[in-house]
């Protein structure tokens, strides 16, 4: 049993709940052998860092894209004036 689903199994029986229910209610919440499906820190850290990357590089192409439509409209501008 892991560490969640025995703290919520000791909290159900403390409350006076019926063992059978107590553990059935435990197993539900988390099945037995599933603990390998929650995310670890060293998992969430690893996330940050790939969130952290992701982001960096999508700052760099909207830098990227706006100096490039600026760059644009200014020559779309001097074409403007030009014309008149």
């Amino acid at each position: 049993m892991s560490t969640i689903v025995a703290a919520l199994y000791d909290a159900h029986r403390t409350a006076g709940v019926p063992e059978d229910k107590a553990r059935a209610a435990a197993g539900a919440v988390l099945p037995t052998g599933r603990e390998s499906d929650l995310a670890t820190i060293a998992d969430l850290a690893e996330l940050k860092a790939a969130t952290r990357a992701d982001l960096s590089e999508l700052k760099a192409d909207l830098i990227k894209w706006n100096v490039g439509t600026i760059i644009a409209m200014t020559a779309v501008f001097a074409v403007i004036v030009k014309l008149l």
